[in-house]
């Protein structure tokens, strides 16, 4: 099977310019149905599917998001690494609106979202310690030094609940913590891709700073206004990351379920193995 290039567009992106042999597809899963259709085709020259994470038209609330239909879906088409997009709110003075950080790190702060394809009869634990794909991260970072896009190499994203913002006080608590940047999606998605073995790595797209500094307020208008004013950059980042792009062989995403399997294959059902063909097939063959 050919390896794709995924796209997971967040606020303000919910289609991909340039695409050439476009076609748009409907992905079954054993999760239900994707956020999206994937919309297939090339772009300079890379294979691509990209999905609207919010849904086309933008109707689906973070939490309601169905994280595993959408990496699930991916993963079945032939997915291995994947690129996201996500509005946050800067929680320091040096990350302006408009800047992009590639975020390193992550902090949970959601409430019962379906995070895991293991959730029964498979159990599985995979490392989480660094959440994202050191390749993808560096990609990202160089294509937008060369654009001379305002970038930030490294970060911590805590990925609250939502819908609404958050108050004073928890903003003011999260940037105590050391807190980067503020957002909604990152959490379970980025969990997924590790288990799915999927290289997976996000732009973080600042887009105002979120309650804490005086004299500011978020609203969703505000955000989608920045975004749409920065949306020149993204579309010139997503060109540059495929004419840059280096197939690697040394990214343990790829491998991140060696060890992680702890049910034996008398235990498992054959109904499961045939949901989980995609992520676990190989290791009960």
């Amino acid at each position: 099977m050919e390896n794709i290039i995924g796209i997971i567009g967040g606020s303000g992106l919910s289609e991909i310019e340039g695409l050439t042999q476009r076609e748009e597809i409907i992905v079954e899963t054993p999760f239900g149905k994707p956020s999206s259709p994937l919309i297939m085709g090339k772009l300079e020259g890379q294979k691509v599917a990209f999905l609207a994470r919010h849904g086309q038209g933008h109707f689906i609330s973070p939490s309601f998001v169905n994280y595993r239909a959408n990496i699930f879906a991916m993963k079945k088409v032939g997915v291995d690494r994947i690129f996201s997009l996500s509005a946050v709110g800067s929680m320091k003075e040096e990350i302006k609106p408009k800047d992009f950080v590639i975020i390193d790190q992550l902090f949970d702060r959601t409430k019962g979202r379906a995070s895991s394809f293991f959730d029964k009869d498979i159990v599985a634990h995979v490392s989480f310690a660094d959440p994202f794909c050191p390749n993808l991260r560096k990609l990202l970072f160089d294509s937008c030094k060369e654009l001379d896009i305002p970038v930030h190499n490294g970060g911590t994203y805590l990925c609250i609940e939502g819908p609404q913002f958050s108050t004073r006080a928890e903003s003011n608590i999260y940037r105590s913590w050391g807190i980067d940047v503020i957002g909604m999606t990152n959490i379970p998605e980025s969990k997924l891709a590790r288990e799915a073995e999927i290289c997976y790595a996000t732009v973080a797209l600042a887009t105002d700073y979120d309650v804490w500094r005086e004299g500011e307020d978020v609203s969703a208008d505000a955000v989608v206004e920045t975004i749409n004013a920065n949306i020149k950059n993204v579309k010139l980042l997503l060109t540059k990351i495929m004419k840059n792009m280096v197939k690697t062989d040394d990214c343990s995403c790829k491998s991140a379920l060696v060890g992680a399997i702890m049910t034996s294959k008398e235990k498992v059902t054959k109904e499961k193995l045939e949901q989980l063909a995609p992520i676990v097939k190989k290791y009960y063959k």
